[in-house]
């Protein structure tokens, strides 16, 4: 398995880019999202970039993935990093409702 890590360009250089992720510096391959400036956000597999993100998105995602972290180390507070998601009840899709 996989996991896509958000990572924010630091500085282009032709076919890949400088990027960051929790102070660590990567080269990405860019050739799937082609250039983009300093500041875009990227969705990362294995040093290659895949999608282009928003900086919610990417930080959904790295909430999603510190909430990971303390969780494997047997730590259950973290609902603070699902805002959206606490207090919410389940919906039911329209097909099962009926």
């Amino acid at each position: 398995m996989c996991i896509g890590i958000p990572m924010q360009v630091v500085e282009q250089h032709g076919e890949s880019a400088r990027c960051i992720y929790r102070g660590r510096e990567s080269v990405v391959d860019m050739m799937l999202v082609g250039p983009q400036p300093a500041g875009t956000w990227l969705l990362v597999f294995l040093d290659t970039a895949r999608e282009v993100l928003s900086e919610q998105k990417a930080l959904q995602i790295t909430d999603a993935l510190e909430a990971m972290r303390l969780a494997m180390q047997g730590d259950n507070r973290i609902d603070h990093l699902f805002p959206d998601l606490v207090g919410r009840e389940p919906q039911l899709p329209e097909f099962l409702k009926s």
